[in-house]
């Protein structure tokens, strides 16, 4: 399972078209496509890369200490991985991304980071 660079970043917030008037606006990232997942976001791009996910969900920006979702890796291997990983005992879940050629494993580390690693079919 060789990663081949960081995917994205998600985000959670309550106030979704203000953090997207945030990035779009102040920090010149583009609003692009987006699968059509069954809750409300956003996805931006830097050049041809969605490298912020925004999803918006009620409560999470106050008072919560980190809204950093998870953090996504791209990588190769699927069938290799969940193997690696269920050989370790490690917990893990998998997933197909709507409209995509793109499956994903999600885990925790140790420290409690939710990982997602994206693999081309």
């Amino acid at each position: 399972m060789p990663i081949q660079g960081l995917d994205h970043i998600n985000i959670h917030t309550s106030r979704l078209e203000e953090t997207l008037r945030f990035y779009t606006r102040l920090l010149d990232f583009q609003e692009g496509f987006r699968p059509p997942f069954d809750f409300p976001g956003a996805w931006l791009y830097a050049g041809e890369r969605a490298v912020i996910h925004l999803v918006e969900r009620q409560g999470v920006s106050e008072g919560v200490e980190n809204p950093v979702d998870h953090v996504a890796f791209e990588t190769t291997g699927f069938d290799q991985t969940c193997k690696q990983l269920e050989d370790a005992g490690w917990d893990y879940q998998t997933a197909d991304v709507p409209a995509t050629n793109i499956r994903q494993i999600f885990l925790m580390d140790p420290n409690g980071v939710k990982l997602e690693l994206n693999f081309n079919k």
